[in-house]
């Protein structure tokens, strides 16, 4: 018996009730991903990439599952906190694991753009998501099938044609249950033909002494000469654990940038699945990660070049403090058909106390000969001749410290293209680093009002 086997039970004894809250096209994918579950399980700790975080245990747990769609009223002020620089973005809420417009969203969202509940894309665009929904991600795989048999919601978010989005959409996945919840998350993203635009995710938990699980599953398509960024921040509790998957699919000259943040967290997992598909497309993979106490953090990625001159890049930073665990396992693979490919990997960590763990495995697989491509990883402390040098001229050593953790993460910070997002994590980061807790939404009318959203 696996952790899969309750929720395949869960499914069969209300599959009625689970379509009946959801839409006719997410329906039908339901029954294919029952079966592509039976007799498998999600990676134990020790299977190929998984070498420190075990998914089984993860789902293992006994969460709630929120089936019939009841609803709780959230007040988002009691969420956020309003002492960093202000963004202006087109505020969108996730609560637990359903989409609500806020005024902003819905007086300010540009003509060619989308924001709506993946439902309502099933009437409005069928074609666009039976074209893309389940087809980005590998169906077949236990955890994207276990998403598709239970999302019975999820965000859908289209930059149409030739648009160019100028203010960041702005997600924020909040968890709120009075009982220990699992947020079956699914997001589809397309940018079409010569857009441009941003998305920024941030994840926060309400109900900070419950248990909660977020399974998310992402697939971004990016169609020919468009360019998207999508940047994400966790702070979240101790007791949320998080597995995240985004999966890309990328067409001619198209251009990706995906950059993660986790700052608070229990156990998180993120990855990336990249396939540059056309010629002359790119991506660019960052993440950064503050962690101490006993939190884990494991980010893995897998850049595909599937077709000549192709580019990726990839940085990932963690600072680990305490009892932490860190975890970065990275893949370049380039394929015979894909000369012309540049595919770089970097990974540097701070180890800044004994009981913290770090484990890293860059690879790659090439199998073309007219490539530049190159890995490396180091682990380490801080400088203690840098340490004693600052003390040496007055400047504390709790100060010292942090002003050489931050300016060891700056240029993953650089890697940040929107520069307003960028000022608002920097902060973020500083004070995290100075022990403080913060939260990334703006302050805005939306905040100080009640939202109905499901309930377990």
């Amino acid at each position: 018996m696996t952790s899969l086997t309750q929720y395949i039970d869960l499914y069969r004894l209300n599959a009625e009730a689970i379509d009946s809250h959801s839409s006719p096209l997410m329906n039908g994918k339901r029954p294919e991903a029952a079966r592509a579950l039976e007799g498998k399980r999600l990676p134990e700790k020790g299977d190929e990439g998984f070498k420190v975080t075990s998914i089984e245990k993860m789902f293992e747990p006994d969460y709630g599952v929120n089936i019939l769609r009841m609803n709780i009223p959230t007040e988002i002020g009691r969420t956020f906190r309003c002492d960093i620089p202000n963004v202006s973005t087109l505020l969108g809420v996730v609560v637990n694991d359903s989409f609500v417009a806020t005024s902003t969203l819905r007086q300010n969202l540009p003509s060619g753009v989308d924001v709506m509940p993946l439902s309502k894309a099933c009437e409005l665009y069928p074609d666009i998501i039976g074209k893309y929904y389940n087809n980005i991600a590998p169906a077949n795989e236990p955890s994207v099938a276990l998403n598709t048999m239970l999302a019975q919601e999820g965000l859908f978010i289209r930059l149409g044609r030739g648009v160019h989005l100028e203010s960041p959409i702005q997600i924020v996945n909040i968890f709120n249950s009075p009982s220990p919840l699992m947020g079956v998350r699914r997001v589809l993203v397309v940018a079409e033909q010569d857009s441009k635009g941003s998305i920024f995710f941030c994840d926060h938990t309400q109900t900070s002494d419950v248990r909660f699980l977020a399974s998310e599953i992402i697939e971004v398509a990016g169609e020919r000469g468009s360019e998207l960024d999508i940047y994400s921040i966790e702070e979240t509790t101790a007791l949320t654990s998080r597995y995240s998957r985004l999966f890309t699919r990328q067409d001619e000259g198209s251009t990706v940038r995906v950059g993660s943040t986790t700052l608070r967290c229990g156990i998180t997992r993120n990855e990336y699945d990249i396939k540059l598909e056309g010629e002359h497309s790119s991506a660019y993979l960052s993440g950064m990660a503050v962690a101490d106490g006993h939190m884990h953090v494991d980010n893995r990625s897998n850049v595909n070049h599937l077709a000549p001159h192709c580019n990726s890049d990839q940085l990932f930073k963690y600072l680990l403090d305490d009892n932490a665990q860190g975890a970065f396992e990275g893949g370049i693979y380039v394929d015979p058909a894909a000369p012309f490919t540049a595919g770089y990997q970097n990974n540097r960590n701070i180890i800044a106390s004994e009981g913290a763990r770090m484990h890293t495995e860059p690879q790659l697989l090439i199998y073309n000969d007219e490539v530049k491509c190159s890995h490396g990883t180091a682990t380490g402390q801080l400088d203690a001749n840098a340490l004693f040098y600052m003390q040496a001229r007055g400047i504390p050593y709790n100060t010292a410290r942090k002003m050489l953790m931050l300016a060891f993460m700056t240029d993953a910070l650089d890697t940040i293209k929107v520069e307003g997002i960028k000022s608002r994590l920097s902060m973020l980061v500083e004070k995290r680093l100075g022990g403080e807790q913060m939260l990334c939404a703006d302050c805005q009318a939306d905040c100080h009002t009640n939202i109905t959203t499901p309930r377990e």
